[in-house]
């Protein structure tokens, strides 16, 4: 399950863990805040008792999407309009 809230200058996605296997522990929920130049993803760790964060450029966040259909590898992502790297 997940929720999207439009922030003032952010979306804002919530996932939600519902345990869909039996037997495995839920995560903490995540809680992905997309702004204009970056992404930041965050998630509460109870063994350290704080919010882990990390931030992710829109570079990043746009090789990360294309990674997940992608087999073993090296990649580079060619932007539209560029030429030859």
């Amino acid at each position: 399950m997940f929720t999207i809230e439009h922030d003032f200058d952010a979306t804002v996605i919530t996932l939600v863990d519902e345990g869909t296997d039996k037997g495995v522990p839920l995560q903490e929920d995540v809680v992905v805040n997309a702004f204009e130049d970056c992404v930041t993803v965050t998630q509460y760790d109870p063994r350290e008792d704080r919010e882990q964060r990390i931030t992710l450029s829109v570079a990043q966040l746009r090789d990360l999407g294309a990674a997940l259909n992608l087999p073993e590898g090296v990649y580079r992502l060619r932007r539209p309009g560029r030429g030859k790297d």
